[in-house]
């Protein structure tokens, strides 16, 4: 008599780190199509961020500007970019995902942080324009390096979508 074999875990299917066939050009590579949708979510949450200085800059000055800034949109940024760049809808290792995110939030506020202390040391005088001007291109230094944290730290698990 034969035992009946109990079935082993079920695996979801891997999806392949070759080019899809079902998309043409560019977009049939992951990394094409995610840094696309990262691009827009970045764009949003740059506006975003911008606004939040501009409006809070007069009344508290630039660094807790930028600090309240990245903080808020940070927290955005996360859940736009696990949602849309990624692809990554259920809630399993949320909680995680937006601490590792505090840290990267930690990066950019140092970045563009000590942009801005650069100008100041640098320039004393600079208007709230020029303030903007460095955070913006601080800003994207720090992109450059949130995509790369994201994609191969915090969301390598969805790194191909």
């Amino acid at each position: 008599m034969e035992l009946p074999v109990a079935p082993g875990p079920v695996r979801a299917p891997q999806r392949p780190a070759v080019p899809s066939r079902s998309r043409r050009g560019l977009f049939r590579y992951p990394l094409a199509r995610q840094l696309a949708r990262f691009t827009g979510v970045g764009i949003m949450c740059t506006a975003t961020s911008l606004g939040i200085y501009a409006l809070l800059r007069p009344w508290i000055g630039p660094q807790p500007a930028n600090a309240c800034a990245l903080v808020l949109t940070s927290l955005m940024n996360t859940a736009l970019n696990r949602r849309l760049t990624f692809k990554i809808s259920d809630s399993r290792h949320l909680l995680r995902d937006h601490l590792q995110g505090v840290v990267l939030m930690l990066v950019a506020l140092a970045i563009t942080g000590g942009s801005l202390a650069l100008l100041h040391v640098f320039h004393p005088g600079a208007t709230v324009v020029e303030e903007l001007w460095t955070t913006t291109l601080s800003g994207f230094v720090a992109t450059a390096v949130r995509f790369s944290v994201l994609r191969h730290w915090i969301f390598r698990r969805a790194r191909h979508r």
